[in-house]
């Protein structure tokens, strides 16, 4: 049984007026009571605390009495070793630590108390290494070590600041001192590779690092974490310009997780070798991001994720959030602020959250994370709707004609436009990982947006040449032939040549001629929005979206379908059209009128 010093409690209390009363037992329960969020008490900036708060009391509620976060709270799986789910101790930190009109925990005994519970069993998962385990008790992970450097050492920032649960505080810096010790060792096979595995894990723990040596300096450890900055950045980060997740491009960890933490390691080291990686990064993301013409959001060049499948962010993401901290990185990054919500644009949105009559809605347990919360410690640089729009001028998918090979890895990612459209492809002899689908990857128009959305981990929802048994060329390596020329041409072919697929594009039509060995399916996954037309005929699709008019046209007879998909986005939903061919199939798709 896990248990805290009720002395130590009580001085770090009575030194903030916080306690009048401690439990008579070393236990987190019983939980201290739920609370209805008043929304216009939160100062704009922090409103994301808001539905955490109607999460304290039930997550303390879940906690068993060695101070495990037994509920499911957060990270999968919710078992006792899984270092990971003990990460809400900064949440409940926050709350037992700061004192808001509208936070009612600050100083709550019984809170205070789990805390310490918490704290304890997490840190008695830590090895004499000073790994953590994750997936296994044995188990000295990368990710559960980087990311519990990041949340233990802001959770002792805050025990400092408040001058409370001291015990803890000397156990939560003896911790980090042997994590760092772990990570930093650059013979540790986990996290340092010539090509980093997971390049937001690494990421993590040196954010954490970083502020865990401002708290307590060691001159050895500071120069063994400006080598791994300078390792981070040298195997860190494909010259294609993305982060590596098990060797390719993720949007949702690079975007979500990696650039984050990269903000927030830089605000704690001011490394320049982060601000270089974040220009680098936001150049990516510049070919990457679609931007939809009506300013509702952009798509996602998904189909070459390693990992997960982020298709699409609205323009305005108000809190909670995941990207947040990446505005840090606007003032020397400003290109970055193009995928950013505005300064105007987010007050807006949250002035209409604080005036909204419904509750605060609670959370659901997997669908909250202690980094949201971490967001608020640096303040806010947004980009102003004018730096904004300045920056989503300079896309490079602005101008009317480009050609982008990029290559690593044995992938290689095409960026291709032309006056009347913007077509990528992620081709080569090997995948990241089985997740991601070769070939033709999106289909976008610069007044009509979007068309057409390939997805990865996904064998229905691909731009596929498709054979019986729902078996597309796109799981697979395509090994491509960029063969240039004015119209542009290029091949290419799955490892066994039963598909062959030739690519020309001219400036208002696109060309796909494709050579099975069998019948086979075309399969084009279009995304239509609610207001769109859509006439199918023997012979083509025509997709009308305003004032443009899209065709498709596969010039003689056959027998077409097209079917609505679970796949929505606000105001569009996926739907798949598929035309059956003998094996020789030719798609044209033009530009009828715009």
């Amino acid at each position: 049984m896990t248990t805290f010093s009720r002395r130590s409690l009580m001085t770090g209390a009575a030194a903030l007026g916080l306690l009048a009363a401690l439990p008579t037992r070393a236990l987190a329960l019983p939980a201290p009571p739920p609370t209805t969020p008043n929304r216009r008490l939160f100062a704009p900036e922090e409103q994301r605390f808001a539905s955490y708060l109607t999460a304290v009391s039930p997550m303390v509620a879940d906690m068993d009495s060695s101070g495990f976060f037994a509920g499911g709270w957060w990270r999968s799986p919710a078992v006792s070793y899984n270092a990971r789910v003990q990460e809400h101790v900064y949440t409940l930190a926050w709350f037992a630590t700061q004192s808001r009109t509208w936070n009612p925990y600050r100083g709550d005994a019984t809170l205070l108390a789990a805390l310490d519970a918490g704290l304890g069993h997490y840190l008695g998962l830590q090895h004499d290494d000073g790994s953590w385990p994750e997936y296994s008790p044995t188990e000295h992970g990368l990710a559960a070590t980087g990311f519990g450097l990041g949340y233990l050492s802001k959770t002792n920032a805050l025990l400092r600041a408040a001058n409370i649960l001291p015990q803890r505080q000397s156990q939560i810096t003896s911790a980090l001192r042997k994590a760092m010790t772990w990570l930093l060792n650059p013979g540790n096979g986990s996290a340092w590779q010539p090509t980093i595995h997971y390049a937001n894990q690494v990421t993590a723990g040196l954010a954490g690092s970083s502020l865990a040596l401002n708290q307590d300096p060691d001159p050895a450890l500071r120069q063994q974490l400006t080598e791994a900055f300078a390792r981070l950045a040298a195997n860190g980060q494909s010259p294609s310009g993305y982060f590596y997740e098990l060797t390719g491009a993720d949007t949702n960890y690079n975007f979500e997780v990696m650039l984050p933490e990269m903000a927030d390691a830089w605000r704690q080291s001011n490394n320049a070798n982060l601000v270089t990686m974040a220009r680098k990064y936001t150049d990516w993301l510049s070919y990457n991001l679609l931007r939809e013409p009506d300013g509702s959001g952009w798509f996602a060049n998904v189909a070459p994720n390693s990992r997960t499948s982020a298709r699409f962010y609205a323009d305005v993401r108000p809190d909670p959030e995941r990207t947040a901290l990446n505005n840090q990185f606007v003032p020397v990054v400003p290109n970055l602020g193009a995928f950013l919500s505005s300064r105007e644009d987010l007050a807006a949105a949250r002035a209409a959250w604080a005036e909204d009559p419904a509750p605060v809605p609670a959370l659901v347990k997997q669908d909250t994370s202690p980094r949201i919360l971490t967001h608020a410690i640096y303040g806010e640089r947004y980009p102003t709707r004018a730096q904004r729009t300045a920056a989503i001028a300079k896309l490079p998918y602005q101008q009317a004609h480009f050609t982008e090979i990029r290559s690593d890895q044995g992938q290689d990612f095409l960026f291709l436009r032309r006056p009347q459209f913007y077509l990528g492809g992620y081709f080569g002899t090997r995948r990241a990982t089985s997740l991601g689908r070769t070939g033709l990857t999106f289909l976008w128009h610069p007044v009509a947006g979007t068309v057409v959305q390939s997805m990865n981990n996904n064998d229905h929802a691909c731009w596929a040449t498709v054979f019986p048994g729902q078996v597309p060329d796109a799981n697979g390596p395509q090994q491509a032939e960029f063969l240039g020329g004015e119209p542009y041409r290029f091949r290419y072919r799955t490892a066994n040549g039963s598909v062959v697929t030739d690519v020309t594009v001219r400036p208002d039509r696109i060309t796909r001629s494709v050579q099975a060995n069998a019948p086979a399916t075309e399969q084009i996954p279009l995304v239509v929005r609610d207001s769109d037309k859509v006439a199918l005929d023997a012979q083509g699709l025509t997709l009308t979206r305003g004032q443009v008019v899209l065709r498709f046209d596969w010039a003689q007879p056959r027998q077409p379908a097209i079917r609505a998909s679970s796949i929505t986005y606000p105001g569009r939903v996926m739907h798949i059209l598929t035309v059956p061919h003998d094996g020789t199939f030719t798609l044209t798709v033009s530009v009828l009128d715009s």
